[in-house]
């Protein structure tokens, strides 16, 4: 081998080495990005603005989700003239919006766009993406001002991330589900000239198994019977009396409780299909983590119970049909209240969007 042989061999490896080392350099800028942007000492950080792409040295800075402080600046107070007092005015702010990623039950996937993007290019294609398996999959888009949102006709975006739920009382988020979302994504961003930020898949399952984990053991119905003492009641009858009493049929046959917010506070089942001419025992249930505890859902269904009872000449039983005394009732209530003191210590609390999405 020639001197010239062995120094271009020795220029070529040092060109590969060149570049496998700044291709690293370049994926760990970009994962300690996300990390950044998704570190846990954010309160909630998909609830806040983050900077619009600059360039700085001809180099682009991806937008990231950054926190605001908890300081907010007050407005400066108005004097009349003479000796008149100083009068502050305050503006109501509006509450924050919520988003449809939340990064503690979603797996938030950074989507790079090299430039500004209309959302009338790119809607029809992330719409196509909803679901894999049981799991929802959303968008959410940074405007010019910074503010995330939801893609909306009209826009025009900075920055795109795609969420998928990591657990649900279907399960966690399993890996050919992840796989399937990730081979979908990279489709869509092929048609949005955009580059997926793909995390971890070891790092994803363990997440979604953990939360999947807290909603098996927070996965709690409760339920009281009201039993006829002697003769059936009349479904027709009764079914009238149900609705006067402020329940809704529903088109699939359930009969439950509005909160008088659109949600349910608990539902009620007569046991029998709605074929049957008579039932015997009606079954009031609470579904207790997407019930906020200021609904009460618990004494509401109680009292419910009771008040059927006594219009319907029947009895608040157990499952086991032995009758539920006040006693047990208020130990019942007590557990409860500490379900969802639990729950709200967790960052889950019970009948908030986070809820209802895991719980679903």
């Amino acid at each position: 081998m020639t001197d010239l042989q062995a120094s271009l061999m020795a220029i070529g490896g040092a060109i590969v080495v060149g570049v496998i080392t700044y291709n690293k350099w370049q994926e760990y800028k970009a994962r300690k990005s996300v990390q950044r942007a998704f570190s846990s000492e954010h309160d909630d950080v998909l609830m806040h603005p983050g900077p619009t792409p600059v360039e700085t040295d001809g180099e682009r800075h991806e937008p990231t989700f950054v926190a605001e402080s908890a300081e907010s600046a007050e407005p400066a107070g108005v004097t009349d003239a003479g000796d008149a007092p100083e009068t502050t005015v305050r503006e109501e702010k509006p509450a924050p919006r919520e988003l449809p990623i939340d990064e503690l039950i979603d797996c938030a996937i950074s989507l790079v766009i090299e430039a500004p993007v209309r959302a009338e290019k790119i809607l029809s294609k992330l719409q196509s993406l909803r679901h894999v398996g049981s799991k929802p999959v959303h968008f959410i888009a940074q405007r010019e001002d910074g503010e995330w949102e939801s893609v909306t006709h009209g826009g025009v975006y900075y920055g795109l991330y795609a969420g998928v739920q990591l657990a649900n009382r279907g399960g966690a988020l399993n890996e050919l589900e992840y796989s399937e979302l990730i081979m979908r994504l990279r489709q869509v961003c092929d048609e949005i000239d955009a580059e997926p930020d793909v995390p971890d898949m070891t790092e994803v399952m363990a997440r979604a198994r953990s939360l999947s984990q807290f909603v098996s053991e927070y996965d709690a119905q409760l339920s009281v019977n009201v039993q006829a003492k002697s003769t059936p009641w009349a479904i027709s009858t009764l079914l009238a009396a149900l609705e006067r009493q402020g329940f809704d049929l529903r088109p699939d046959g359930r009969l439950v409780m509005p909160d008088g917010e659109g949600d349910i506070l608990f539902s009620l089942s007569t046991n029998v299909t709605l074929a049957a001419e008579t039932t015997s025992r009606l079954t009031l249930l609470l579904d207790v983590p997407r019930v906020a505890p200021s609904r009460d859902g618990f004494g509401a269904m109680i009292a419910c119970a009771k008040m059927l009872a006594a219009r319907l000449d029947g009895v608040v039983v157990d499952d086991g049909n032995q009758p539920l005394s006040d006693d047990a009732l208020t130990e019942i209530a007590d557990q409860v209240r500490d379900f969802y003191t639990q729950m709200e210590a967790a960052g889950i609390t019970a009948g908030s969007t986070r809820a209802l999405r895991l719980f679903s």
